[in-house]
């Protein structure tokens, strides 16, 4: 089966105001944390600052993805109590939460940070994973070279294939680097991204094809052997 990706670069909001409702199969995200994050390298997110932006998308998303399906955000503590207002406001309710324990030390002040966490909300009654993921994972550390908090792929993609099935579309309004349109293409679903950044747009735009001619490459049939 031929599936197809699109990233588009633009602000959220205004590129989901343009999708159609109930066309999408599961948002998957890793949205600024309103924390005004900033990494050692002094790298920072466009957005970040900004919690009429941020929050403003979870009204479209509610209203683009289908009934009965799952919303996993990644979100810090930073500012759950806007985050958890504006996605009840929009009509998702809290599914689960799960946590992924790090090897390291984020960063230290009243604690040693040391996990990453993610909310998985849904919108009706969708059906519970045939094998439900356990709410606590391991994590992998990206390096983030190619963005100051990207995710590594080996983290996203458990997630594609435990709430979303092969044909399905995946959306990520905050893409950053591409990882979750990567995961969701390597697992043979197909992707939607959106990113504010033009720079990350195009990176991911790249990393996308990459994986498009290794799944081409794999489907191609292995030459015959000549007899000698």
């Amino acid at each position: 089966m031929e599936h197809t990706h699109d990233i588009i670069c633009g602000d959220a909001a205004s590129v989901l105001d343009r999708l159609e409702g109930g066309s999408v199969d599961l948002v998957l995200t890793d949205a600024p944390y309103l924390c005004n994050y900033r990494d050692r390298t002094g790298r920072s997110l466009k957005g970040d600052n900004s919690p009429d932006m941020v929050l403003a998308v979870f009204p479209h998303l509610y209203r683009v993805l289908k009934d009965h399906s799952y919303c996993l955000l990644f979100c810090g503590w930073n500012a759950i109590p806007q985050f958890s207002a504006a996605w009840q406001e929009a009509g998702f309710q809290t599914a689960g939460h799960i946590v992924w324990r790090k090897s390291y030390t984020s960063s230290a002040r009243h604690l040693q940070y040391q996990h990453e966490s993610a909310w998985l909300l849904r919108k009706g009654n969708p059906t519970p994973p045939d094998k439900p993921l356990a709410d606590m994972q391991e994590w992998t550390y990206s390096g983030n070279r190619l963005h100051p908090t990207e995710k590594a792929v080996e983290v996203i993609a458990p997630l594609v294939r435990a709430f979303s099935k092969p044909g399905d579309v995946v959306l990520d309004p905050f893409l950053g680097s591409g990882t979750t349109a990567v995961a969701a293409a390597l697992n043979g679903r197909q992707a939607i991204g959106i990113e504010l950044e033009a720079r990350y747009c195009e990176l991911a735009k790249r990393r996308l094809a990459g994986v498009e001619r290794f799944v081409q490459k794999k489907r191609r049939p292995a030459p015959e052997k000549i007899a000698a």
